[in-house]
């Protein structure tokens, strides 16, 4: 790779702080480098509130080193285009280098290997000792040693304590090969190589199956290079590269690597997946980044990127959250109400796991995040075998009925009211009419009644005239949303709010009144809330092409991306969850929603480019769009749209590109189209059938 390459991070020492370690993950297995667990996707340990990932003993948890006088010359690079951590020692007459990954298609499999290559004519034996700090127990699991297989030692056991009382405890299934205290280069190699598995599974069967698999490969000598390949063709079906700042470009390089190491793979079908948490698989030990758990960061943050770039991966965030419409269904119930109450907290179950109680109770607008990432998806898919077959309906209509109950009638105000919650100012509570939760509330039921509509069902009565009738606060005089009923100007914010109706609600308002809600609640959002909330002033001002003002919210984010692995923190103050997932969405929403304009709309895509100065051009290789896949490249003067790629089953519906000025450009795949850069829209296109 070339000196100053975006995608390579590498550093001769690592961060003192060790949470700020590269993770390498994939969608069921997440540890952090040199640490000495891991955690397995689903497996929590701990009742209720007390729910977190189950610590697994870790064997790749190990650091080489130079025995004797040696003081060698470190690195350690992360590498995003191979997906593989590695560290090297130089010592006179030799390099010793350890890689680490977490495979990518055989999502069981975590590996590392330990190479040793003489640099000189010695004939002397070379020894690197390996510091391990594995020990095969843990305090959420029952382990117990089974007989060993292929050469593996075999420990499995269950989770401690059930989420829920009489509910399921997952049992883990761990096969490693045993890790000596040191590797010998005989006096007569050059170079040698020596490679170690970790399978983990459910089940013994797929754990054995899986370490099988990863010893043919080795046999093969194709394991790494199966797992760089599959990892490759994600990165690339998933590429975003822009003209930019180098900071820039490996802020994004860094975000996607993360965010793509979390998401379901596409060879790998068959594993159920369980939801995306602030801080990743790697992350979410009791007392750790939320313990695990999934929020609307997961909905809201993460989702519109997967989304864009890899639908599938999008539709099983969904099927995550269509699995725990019980546990949601029992959370309305037990709050007096009908439907299904998204908890604010989800683990295994969509039984409520906050171990406060008042953000449970009250920071109620995760419901209707969550059907938003419906709305969305359904709008760029037009997949109705979802809804019709697979469970989705059941959920719209849940999150509708629950609404309609939650909403009570104000005589004076002849409006509907919801009352007693928390908005994601999570600064206030108990507040009245809060414009995000009842602005997100109005779309639920306006996507569920569209939705009856193309299901041909009947749509009830009182979801068109609840949605037509809630009140979203908003003050004629200023000309701006307040927060809640009685919010006074000036009063401090913690974090992206109301300017969340803009985007991503695209709740209907002037740019006059959009204008006002950013300048309003700019100057009083607390400087210290998390990540994500500066990207969204930043698409804010985007909209409104004050290019300047966008990017100095953007430049914000940058003092929470830790160097040199491109970790990002919660909290520009290293607080908060590490690892932080939904810093990263948010900032790539900026890019991939914010420099192209894209919105989603139920008639079209809509596209409007707006670049701060410093950004020449921005290719997005996939962006996938009912059923097709385009790519599409800008820069200030000219965009270029090509279908690269078509579904055949379902057919993909013919697209065409229409600007605001009325000019339309049909979509063939493989003919690229170019106009000037400009406002418009792709859409079905109306005249034509493949």
């Amino acid at each position: 790779m070339a000196e100053g390459d975006p995608g390579v991070f590498t550093a001769t020492a690592l961060p003192g702080d060790p949470r700020l370690l590269p993770t390498v993950s994939n969608t069921f297995l997440g540890t952090r480098v040199f640490r000495d667990i891991l955690h397995a996707a689903g497996v929590y340990s701990g009742a209720a509130g007390d729910t977190h990932r189950a610590d697994v003993p870790s064997p790749l948890g190990l650091r080489m080193a130079a025995p004797g006088a040696c003081s060698p010359a470190e690195s350690f690079t992360l590498n995003t285009w191979t997906g593989t951590f590695s560290h090297t020692i130089q010592c006179p007459g030799y390099t010793a280098t350890h890689q680490l990954y977490a495979h990518h298609s055989l999502v069981h499999l975590m590996a590392f290997s330990i190479t040793i290559r003489r640099s000189d004519g010695s004939t002397h034996p070379i020894t690197i000792q390996l510091q391990s700090l594995f020990v095969p127990q843990s305090q959420d699991l029952d382990l117990t040693p089974g007989p060993d297989f292929q050469g593996a030692h075999y420990i499995s056991g269950q989770t401690l304590v059930p989420e829920v009382e009489g509910g399921p405890r997952p049992t883990v299934h761990m096969l490693w090969t045993p890790i000596p205290r040191s590797l010998t280069l005989g006096g007569e190699e050059r170079e040698r190589r020596w490679e170690f598995l970790t399978a983990v599974a459910g089940s013994e069967e797929e754990a054995k199956r899986s370490f099988s698999s990863g010893l043919s490969l080795l046999a093969a000598g194709s394991l790494h290079r199966s797992h760089v390949r599959a990892w490759a063709a994600l990165r690339r079906g998933c590429s975003v590269e822009l003209d930019g700042p180098l900071a820039l470009r490996q802020a994004l390089h860094g975000c996607l690597y993360y965010l793509l190491s979390a998401i379901p793979a596409r060879d790998s079908p068959a594993v159920l997946f369980h939801g995306i948490s602030p801080g990743g698989l790697s992350n979410g030990t009791r007392g750790e980044d939320y313990w695990g758990h999934v929020f609307w960061d997961q909905d809201t943050w993460v989702f519109p990127n997967i989304l864009l770039l890899y639908p599938e991966a999008a539709r099983a965030i969904l099927q995550y959250r269509i699995r725990t419409l019980e546990g949601a269904r029992r959370n309305a119930q037990e709050q007096g109400y009908e439907g299904a109450k998204f908890p604010w907290e989800s683990a295994a179950t969509g039984r409520e796991v906050c171990p406060e109680e008042i953000y449970g109770a009250q920071e109620i607008h995760v419901t209707g995040d969550v059907l938003m990432a419906f709305e969305q998806y359904y709008c760029t898919t037009q997949d109705q075998k979802l809804f019709r077959e697979d469970g989705g309906w059941e959920l719209v209509e849940a999150v509708a009925q629950y609404w309609c109950s939650r909403m009570v009638w104000s005589e004076e105000e002849q409006l509907y009211h919801i009352r007693g919650v928390m908005p994601p100012d999570e600064y206030h509570s108990q507040v009245d009419n809060s414009a995000y939760t009842n602005a997100v509330a109005r779309r639920s039921l306006n996507f569920a009644t569209d939705m009856a509509r193309d299901l041909l069902l009947p749509v009830p009565e009182e979801w068109e005239d609840r949605a037509r009738k809630i009140k979203v606060p908003f003050d004629e005089e200023r000309k701006y949303h307040p927060e809640y009923d009685g919010y006074s100007p000036g009063e401090p914010v913690k974090q992206a709010d109301v300017v969340l109706l803009g985007f991503p609600l695209m709740h209907p308002m002037s740019a006059e009144v959009r204008r006002n809600d950013l300048e309003m609640y700019e100057p009083v959002t607390d400087p210290a809330g998390p990540a994500m909330t500066w990207s969204m002033f930043a698409v804010g001002w985007l909209e409104l092409k004050e290019l300047q003002r966008a990017w100095s919210q953007l430049e914000k984010c940058f003092s929470n991306i830790t160097e040199p692995f491109k970790v990002w923190v919660e909290n520009s103050d290293g607080s908060g969850a590490v690892n932080f997932l939904t810093g990263m969405g948010g900032f790539l929403q900026v890019i991939l929603f914010g420099f192209t304009g894209f919105r989603i709309t139920r008639a079209g895509l809509l596209f409007d480019p707006a670049f701060p100065d410093d950004i020449a051009k921005l290719k997005i290789s996939s962006v996938s769009y009912l059923g097709n896949k385009l790519e599409v490249t800008i820069t200030r003067e000219e965009m270029r749209m090509e279908v690269t790629e078509t579904s055949r089953d379902p057919p993909a519906s013919p697209l065409e590109a229409v600007l605001e000025s009325g000019q339309r450009f049909p979509l063939w795949e493989g003919q690229s189209v170019s106009f000037p850069t400009a406002p418009g829209w792709i859409q079905r296109s109306p005249s034509r059938t493949l």
